[in-house]
């Protein structure tokens, strides 16, 4: 298990981003060839361990089309959303970063270092800010800084409401990074945050862009409010007199069959 430090990580341009935390990593370890093309457009991927049906089908959705534009998938490594990203870039014939939230020098499971292998031999790296340290409960936080900082755009597929993708999205918002979340089913506590973080207003929502939404006739009191003005999730939960949570998952279905667009916060009718 061949791995490097890289020396003088801060005067290397590709890794610019990394200077925007507080907290810096002292070192920089790798497995792979180096190279500076594979940080030009990160995006990261995120989401829960306990990764559902529908999550797996939003990344075949998603992870692809990146690959296709030559973007960088970035996650971390672990079991679920991370690694099923890592598997469906290489799958299209993308390239990905998978950042540890263990040493470097730690021993993988089998499945694990054959995956590390593939994404290293399709031209993808392998990092981590430790030489030699256990994964415990405050290394994946730690992990989840370095996963935004190396990304343009971060789009967390699926979150429980004491999630650990959450703490990526607070570190999207702290870095200033542009911050997606899939909408999902409202009885699916893989889906409260996300939901959340589109009802408050942190995150703007990932839907596929080439839908194209059809007129609706409808009497839904949301739908009639965002056609006579475009509104927030906050301004609608106001209006109506419902709790924001409530009106962001209901916002989620709408927009997921098309009857509402989000733009910078504010929902639109189709």
């Amino acid at each position: 298990m061949e791995y490097k430090r890289l020396d003088k990580w801060r005067e290397r341009a590709e890794l610019k981003g990394l200077l925007d935390l507080a907290q810096k990593p002292e070192e920089l370890y790798y497995r792979g060839r180096w190279r500076k093309t594979l940080f030009d457009h990160g995006v990261a991927i995120v989401g829960s361990r306990r990764m559902s049906q529908y999550g797996r089908r939003v990344i075949e959705l998603i992870v692809p089309k990146l690959a296709l534009e030559g973007k960088t998938i970035i996650s971390g490594f672990m079991y679920g959303v991370d690694q099923y990203a890592h598997r469906v870039a290489l799958a299209s014939g993308g390239k990905t970063i998978a950042v540890l939230g263990w040493g470097i020098k730690e021993r993988l499971e089998a499945s694990d270092e054959q995956l590390a292998r593939d994404i290293i031999k399709a031209g993808g790296s392998v990092l981590s800010e430790w030489e030699e340290q256990r994964a415990m409960l405050w290394t994946f936080p730690l992990r989840n800084r370095i996963v935004t900082a190396l990304s343009k755009e971060v789009i967390v597929v699926e979150a429980a409401l004491k999630s650990g993708s959450l703490i990526t999205a607070a570190w999207a918002e702290k870095l200033g990074r542009k911050l997606w979340a899939v909408p999902g089913p409202i009885n699916s506590q893989v889906s409260q945050g996300t939901n959340q973080l589109i009802a408050t207003g942190q995150a703007e929502m990932w839907l596929d862009h080439s839908y194209q939404p059809q007129l609706s006739q409808t009497k839904d009191p949301l739908i009639l409010k965002v056609r006579e003005e475009a509104m927030t999730a906050s301004e609608l939960a106001r209006v109506l007199k419902q709790p924001v949570a409530e009106v962001g998952a209901q916002l989620s279905l709408l927009a997921l069959k098309g009857e509402v667009v989000e733009r910078e916060g504010k929902y639109y009718a189709s």
